[in-house]
Parts: structure tokens; C-alpha cells; sequence
């Protein structure tokens, strides 16, 4: 099987963009590829510095994997953190890896113009991704459009590497995109970020989800006259809905005498309907964390035994005698 990989990071809780533009896949994909899906807890310490939120965030990141369907006897499920090889590849990529192209990452830039503290790790972010990736010789990485120039870095990235020591050692991943659900609207019509405070976050209690859901941002049309049915609202619905019920929602909308109000209580149902067995499932699993626990361990140790042996592969290429003499 082809191997597929992708992590979150745990700066904060999951939301529908986070499902839909990469957790969803990992579940639809898992019986097509050989998943190793992480929580990146390194990455997170870029803008977050609050160590209980760090560690709150992890296992509920972990607790939503699996509740959403990840399966540990089909996906490896780990923290990055457990695997130190991760750095080590992060040093030996570093050394091949132009600053310019960092500089051009349109994540660091756009962080930046929104006044994120403009910290190493941030610029560096694409390096430590690219060792997630090229240990594991990974051929597929679910990602967001957002994040597809990262991929490219790291493809840019791996092939400065195999041309500075002439060796075909690291495959060039290729993105797993789903166009139709890739960025999703957030509440202020932008993409649904943590970092812009619009999600709506599933597994938050009802009444906070009813909030998020409420706070979605609309025009001033009156209640008796029609409105454009391609709002964000309708975007969001769509996610949960098939055509049918999508077109439904646009007559009510063109036929005036229909809210936004109205609106936000049938996307509220349809994302309580959706996912109400795995609210029910991520419940039991909170009361059985040692089982969470030993589900880390093992894909950790899965894990890492593959980057030991990647690593050390690397460090002959480049020279390392201390590994040569091991």
C-alpha cells in the first residue's frame, strides 16, 4: 500500500475546516493507504506558550481522531513529540535549504502581517514539516489548498537534498486535495482558522456549538424578501448535504419570508445529526484514557522505529562519522 501522512497541530480545538479539509480524509482514506497521522505538538509551539493548553489540546486532538473513525489497527496515530528523529532531519534538511524560500512561504508572511511575533520556529516551520514528511518516505499527504505550497517547499526541499549528495534518497510526496471540500468558510466568510477566531468546532458543547453557529456573519436583508443563497451559511450546509437538501435550502432562501435565523438552526441540526455517534464515542473514550494512552505508545514506537532507520541512512549520505561508527 502507498503510505499516507498528515498531523495537526494541537494550538487549539478542531473545527469543521479541520475536519473536512483533512480529517475526513484520513478516515476515507485508511483502508487505501498505509496512514501515519500525528499530532504536531513541535509545530504548535510556534504561537502557542501555554503549556496546559499544549497538553489539554494533544489528547483532545487524540480523542477526536478517534472518535471521528481513525483506526490504530489500520493508521499509525502518534505525537510527534515521541519521535525526536523529527529534529534530528530538521538539522540535516536545514543545511539545504535556502532562506529565500522560507521567506516566500505564504503562511510565515500572512502570520506575520497579522502580527504573529515573528519567532525562528515560524520561519522554520516548513523545514520540521518536510522532515515529517520525507522520514517516513511518505508517497501522499491529505492537505488543505492552503497548505499545498508547503508540500511544494518540501518536494523543493528533498530535491536540493538528493542533488547536493547525487542520491535518489527521499520520494517526492504528492498532495491529496479534495476540491470540493478543501477550504471551508469560516463564520466571517474567510477560511475557518483558529487563528481567526470564525470556527465552529464539533465536539463543543451544544450550546457553545449553537453559538459559533448563531455568530455566522450575514447581510441586513429583511426577513420577507429573498436573499442570495450563496452565502455562507449555504456553504457550510452544503458540507453536510446532498444536492436535494441543498436546493431545498435555496428556495426557502429565494422565496423570501425565511431568515438567517432559520437558516442557522437547520445547519445547527445537520451538524448535530452528523456527528452525534462520534460525540457519543468521544464520551466513552474520555473515561478510558489509559486505552488513549496505549494507542500513542504503540503508534509512537511504530513510528519511530521507521525514522531511527531513515535517519541514520541520512547521516551516512552527509558524512556523520559518529553514525558510521555506531
Amino acid at each position: 500500500m502507498k503510505r499516507s501522512l498528515s498531523g495537526i497541530q494541537p494550538s487549539g480545538i478542531l473545527h469543521l475546516g479541520n475536519y473536512f479539509g483533512a480529517m475526513k480524509q484520513f478516515v476515507d482514506f485508511q483502508n487505501t493507504y498505509e496512514g501515519f497521522y500525528f499530532i504536531a505538538d513541535y509545530h504548535s509551539l510556534t504561537s502557542l506558550t501555554n503549556p496546559k493548553d499544549l497538553t489539554q489540546n494533544t489528547y483532545d486532538i487524540v480523542l477526536d481522531y478517534l472518535a471521528i473513525g481513525l483506526d490504530p489497527n489500520k493508521s499509525t496515530i502518534f505525537l510527534q513529540s515521541n519521535v525526536p528523529e523529527h529534529t534530528e532531519m530538521t538539522w540535516l534538511l536545514s543545511n539545504v535549504t535556502p532562506v529565500g524560500l522560507l521567506e516566500r512561504g505564504h503562511s510565515y508572511k500572512d502570520k506575520i502581517a497579522k502580527g504573529f511575533f515573528p519567532n525562528t520556529g515560524l520561519l522554520t516551520y516548513p523545514i520540521l514539516m518536510a522532515a515529517d514528511i520525507l522520514i517516513y518516505d511518505t508517497d501522499f499527504v491529505p492537505v488543505g489548498k492552503d497548505q499545498k505550497q508547503h508540500l511544494e517547499m518540501t518536494r523543493d526541499i528533498a530535491m536540493k537534498f538528493n542533488q547536493q549528495y547525487e542520491v535518489e534518497f527521499f520520494k517526492l510526496p504528492e498532495p491529496l486535495i479534495l476540491d470540493d471540500s478543501a477550504i471551508v468558510p469560516g463564520t466571517d466568510g474567510q477560511k475557518m482558522s483558529k487563528s481567526y477566531g470564525n470556527t465552529i468546532n464539533m465536539f463543543a458543547s451544544k450550546k457553545t456549538l449553537k453559538q459559533q453557529v448563531m455568530s455566522i456573519v450575514t447581510d441586513s436583508t429583511p426577513l420577507e424578501e429573498p436573499k442570495n443563497p450563496d452565502n455562507n451559511i449555504a456553504k457550510i450546509y452544503a458540507l453536510f448535504n446532498n444536492i436535494d437538501k441543498q436546493n431545498e435550502l435555496k428556495e426557502k432562501f429565494l422565496a423570501g419570508n425565511f431568515g438567517y435565523g432559520h437558516a442557522k438552526n437547520e445547519l445547527l441540526e445537520s451538524i448535530l445529526n452528523h456527528f452525534a455517534e462520534a460525540r457519543e464515542k468521544r464520551e466513552k473514550l474520555k473515561e478510558n484514557m489509559d486505552l488513549v494512552h496505549d494507542i500513542l505508545n504503540e503508534g509512537s514506537k511504530k513510528a519511530r522505529a521507521i525514522a531511527i532507520e531513515k535517519v541514520q541512512r541520512a547521516k551516512e549520505i552527509v558524512g556523520l562519522a559518529g553514525n558510521i561508527y555506531r
